[in-house]
């Protein structure tokens, strides 16, 4: 459960706003990595059902929940960088998070099921992706999720 520790990314707005919805998937040293709830979020915020209901305000990318689903704002078109800078956690091609990649490996991602060959932070975060990354031992992707309506 890697907690949030860093900034919020673009303006920070009162509101949510209109958002795509785009799905992280985190697997290291045969654990499921939570993605954090409260990426891209400023305190205070209220809790409903273990979901953020309200923010004191809402970057360009916010989690809200700790279900990978990242919320990213109209317009904004960032990458796995960008959420793991506002997520305090280290990404590159043999670092995820506090895991290291095992001797010789390096970080394994997969958009919508295919394997992306080129370094883990210049992965899109596009409308409707699934995004898994992975260090240690294979976990076959899953090519795609279901979307909560108006995401």
């Amino acid at each position: 459960h890697p907690p949030v520790t860093g900034p919020v990314t673009g303006r920070c707005r009162r509101r949510l706003g209109p958002r795509s919805g785009v799905h992280v998937e985190v697997f290291a040293a045969n654990r499921v990595v939570i993605v954090a709830p409260g990426i891209g979020i400023r305190r205070p915020w209220r809790l409903s059902a273990g979901r953020i209901s309200s923010a004191g305000c809402y970057g360009d990318l916010v989690t809200l929940e700790p279900t990978g689903l990242v919320l990213v704002r109209a317009g904004v078109r960032p990458t796995l960088s960008e959420l793991f800078l506002a997520w305090g956690q280290a990404l590159s091609p043999r670092r995820l998070a506090a895991f290291a990649a095992p001797a010789g490996t390096r970080v394994a991602v997969f958009v919508d099921g295919r394997r992306w060959h080129r370094p883990p932070a210049s992965v899109p975060l596009a409308v409707h992706s699934e995004i898994v990354l992975e260090v240690g031992p294979y976990v076959p992707p899953q090519p795609s999720y279901t979307f909560p309506p108006g995401t």
